[in-house]
This record gives C-alpha cells, structure tokens and sequence, in this order.
C-alpha cells in the first residue's frame, strides 16, 4: 500500500492506559509486531492536555514513545468534543488546538474528531447549530492546515430522541460545505449502522452518501441495535451476547456485510483503515481482524486501479 491508494495504512486504535505510557508503549509495541503500518493514538485518555495546554514532559515522553516504532499515526481527540456546546466552544478549541500540535509532534496525518451533539432544539435553530460547528471547523482547518494534518469528521450515533445528531449524510454535507483538504469525513460503519435503524434510514445509502468526502475509516462490528432500556450491563459481554449498542466487536463477530461495502464504496485516495477493537479484550482475535481489513483494503485499492 502506498500513499496513492485508497486506503494507504491500516492498523489498530491503542487502548488507553489513562496516563500509564507503559501500557500505551505496549499497545503500539503488539500493533507493530502484528505486521499492521498504522496506529491510532488514544490520547483523550492519556493526561497530556490540561485546560487546553499541552503538559510539555508528558509530551516528550509520548514522542519518544512513538519514534520506536515504524508507525503511521493518526489521534483521536477527546470522546467529547463537540464543537455544538456553545457554552463551552472556547474550551473546546482551545483542546483542538492543542491536540492538532501533538498530531504535528507525533507526525499523525488525522485528527479524530467527533460530529456535534445538543438537546434536540427546535427546528428553526438546527441550522444555527449546524452553521456553529461548520465555522469551528472551518477555523480549526486553517490551523491543521499549517500542521499538514487532516482534522476527520466522525459520525455518532444519538442515544435518545432528545439528542440531536447529524447522520451520517449530513455529516457528508458538512464536510462538502467547509471545502477544506484539511477536513475530511469519517466513517464509522457500526456507528452509521447503529444511528441508521434508530432512525429508520438505509444506512448502506447513508454511508454511501458519505464516501466520497471520506479519507478515514473506524471499522469494527455489531448487530446495529440501538440502546434501549437495557443500556445497563454488568459486564460487556452481556451487551455482546443481546447484541445490543456500540460493541466494538472483532471483524465478523457482528452481522455487518463488510465485503459488500468495500466493493461498492470508493473513499478519497490515502485513506487510514483503523479498527477500534478496544482495550485488550479481543487481544487473541486481533491478528485475524488485521489479516480480514487487509483484504478488505486490497478490494478497494483493486476497484481504484481497475478504474
């Protein structure tokens, strides 16, 4: 793979061992050794930001962490970012800010960042929040700009009916009316499943509409159930077992086509595969989940060169 195929790198997110770089320098160690080229680096959870600045030792020590390995980076910024909290906006930034300098230092190509969320408004002022997160990202993208680095536009899924949430189409269209090369979209196929039968929508349809903004991809499966009133589980494996939520499961565990949509979904050239099998429960199916998205990259690098 190189930087002129669709998707380039693929590889694995880090669990995150909530300020113990030990436990991240082993995930990328085991990332490494499975023969995958890429990593992304959970840093929401590793304390190397503090009111929107960088702790500059916790920074050395991530760098000289990352140079070890030979690695493609990308960083998933914070879980809760949203860039629709008004109240919070400035806040928000300035954490932005601060996590496209580490992509800078770490060389990460992509920032991770999740889609906006509110309290269902009414629907005169969906608008209003739609055109907030665009002028942020707008703002941000300038920023990414001078770091060559590409912030990805991460479709979520809403929880209940008073939450408003873009879909994944709209996602789609957000990156379209930004028109930055440094925003792209990103998508996360269990979360377009998830938010898609919530909402009664095709979500192949939904995730097609995405594509062709797309330049990165978060691929791990599930039965696309949405939360209900069982949301409550005392271990994950009873969510596993009902099939219920964001799962997070090994490639094929879940019901997700995975082969009928990298044959019929093309995404913007250099694109980075990572699969979000988090933390180290499935650390034993790990090497068949890589050996699986190797060959779904090389169904969508085969379908660019055929064309």
């Amino acid at each position: 793979m190189s930087s002129d195929s669709t998707i380039s790198a693929v590889g694995f997110c880090t669990y995150t061992g909530k300020g113990n770089f030990d436990t991240l320098e082993d995930a990328l160690r085991t990332i490494a050794g499975l023969g995958a080229n890429a990593a992304e680096l959970s840093l929401y959870g590793e304390e190397i930001i503090s009111g929107g600045r960088i702790i500059p030792g916790r920074a050395e020590r991530l760098t000289a962490i990352t140079r070890q390995f030979d690695l493609r980076y990308s960083v998933h910024g914070q879980i809760v970012s949203n860039f629709m909290d008004r109240e919070h906006l400035e806040y928000q930034k300035a954490v932005v800010r601060a996590m496209l300098e580490l992509c800078n230092r770490v060389e990460a190509g992509i920032l991770v960042h999740h889609s906006g969320s509110a309290k269902m408004p009414a629907q005169s002022r969906i608008a209003d929040l739609d055109k907030m997160e665009r002028d942020a990202l707008a703002e941000m993208a300038e920023i990414a700009k001078g770091y060559g680095v590409r912030i990805a536009l991460e479709n979520i899924f809403a929880v209940t009916d008073a939450e408003y949430r873009q879909t994944p189409a709209q996602v789609g269209e957000t990156v379209q009316a930004i028109g930055s090369a440094n925003v792209c979209g990103l998508i996360d196929f269990s979360h377009a499943y998830i938010e898609s039968t919530r909402l009664g929508l095709d979500w192949r349809e939904q995730i097609k509409a995405m594509a062709p903004v797309t330049g990165h991809l978060h691929v791990h499966d599930s039965f696309g159930r949405p939360y209900n009133s069982m949301t409550k589980f005392y271990h994950p494996a009873e969510a596993t077992a009902l099939g219920i939520g964001d799962l997070h499961l090994p490639i094929g565990w879940g019901d997700i086509p995975w082969e009928e949509i990298f044959e019929e979904l093309t995404f913007l050239p250099d694109t980075m595969l990572i699969m979000e099998i988090v933390e180290n429960r499935f650390a034993n199916e790990q090497a068949d989940c890589l050996a699986r998205a190797l060959k779904l990259a090389e169904i969508a690098n085969s379908r660019r060169l055929a064309a």
